[in-house]
């Protein structure tokens, strides 16, 4: 909670920054937009999140990403399939993807970066693949689908603002997430695996299994992003769409408040994480003609959270010893 406040704060004093520097901030248009992406981000990165609290990663989002995106309009009118048929392969294929992972890793015991980085360069060449490097698109008659992506809902109490329709599968994402985590047995189940795996295997909990499930989750919360993306932008060049959200994701997760070392993890923080990664590159956007640096902006803004976060632990565990010594 100490680290959801922390980044919460910088959260605020990033947006009083970007709209003093620029009155478009503020404008109705560019929150909607905001938010949206925001929601957006914010389901893959609680998503990924459920992977570092075991102490894993997860490199292949942005690919599932791009394989659901792509996937999606490309049966529908590709290959003329039904909406419910497409919706059903678009969300199962990723949760199959995701078992496919933890098999890998708990099984024959390799590394999650080397299995989810081959993944991060199977699953865009595949979706290359099938498209033939094409764009693919959903063109007309899927208005009702889109909806779901572009959708927006009124605000009674805010006049000229409505509500984009991905914060509702955030809130009820988070919402869930987070009873997952905090009030369920498997929940404590994962954080024991992320802080000593070890020591959960001797107490008893299936570790192998827990893993499978953080991976699946990951995994089904990327390709459901990876749906209501495509639904966003109308169509998707399997060469770049997704290209770099599991950095994203990674990047809000930890500034978030979840450790790279596992046993650690707060999903409103990782929401308020991904906002933060959202506002910086709206900022670099409208207050710059430097977007081409929005990598390397983003990137000193990682590292500045980490290595802060680093060396607050080790004064917090230097403090304590301190006072236990006396």
């Amino acid at each position: 909670m100490k680290k959801a406040l922390g980044i919460s704060i910088l959260l605020v004093i990033v947006c009083i920054a970007t709209a003093m520097a620029s009155e478009s901030f503020l404008s109705s248009y560019n929150l909607e937009n905001l938010i949206r992406r925001t929601a957006l981000l914010g389901i893959i990165s609680i998503g990924v999140g459920f992977v570092i609290v075991t102490g894993g990663i997860d490199l292949s989002i942005g690919s599932v990403i791009c394989l659901v995106g792509c996937g999606l309009p490309w049966l529908l009118t590709t290959q003329h399939w039904s909406l419910p048929a497409a919706l059903v392969v678009s969300l199962v294929v990723p949760m199959l993807i995701g078992l496919f992972h933890g098999l890998i890793i708990t099984k024959l015991r390799i590394q999650s970066f080397v299995v989810t980085l081959c993944g991060l360069l199977l699953y865009r060449g595949v979706s290359r693949g099938f498209t033939n490097d094409q764009t693919v698109g959903f063109g007309t008659g899927f208005d009702g689908l889109r909806a779901l992506a572009t959708g927006q809902i009124s605000l009674p109490f805010i006049e000229g603002f409505k509500l984009p329709a991905p914060c509702v599968f955030l809130v009820v994402i988070a919402i869930a997430s987070a009873v997952f985590l905090n009030y369920s047995v498997y929940g404590r189940y994962l954080f024991a695996l992320g802080r000593n795996e070890q020591a959960a295997r001797f107490s008893g909990i299936n570790t192998g299994r827990m893993t499978i499930l953080a991976y699946v989750i990951c995994s089904a919360l990327a390709g459901f992003g990876g749906l209501l993306f495509v639904l966003d932008v109308n169509s998707a060049q399997p060469a770049d769409f997704g290209n770099f959200y599991e950095s994203y994701a990674i990047a809000a997760a930890v500034l978030g408040g979840c450790s790279l070392r596992g046993g650690e993890a707060s999903i409103l923080g990782v929401i308020v994480g991904a906002a933060l990664i959202q506002v910086l590159r709206n900022m670099i956007t409208l207050t710059t003609n430097h977007q081409n640096m929005e990598f390397a902006i983003i990137a000193i803004v990682l590292l500045v959270g980490v290595i802060s976060d680093e060396l607050m632990k080790r004064w917090l565990v230097r403090r304590r010893m301190a006072r236990d010594l006396q």
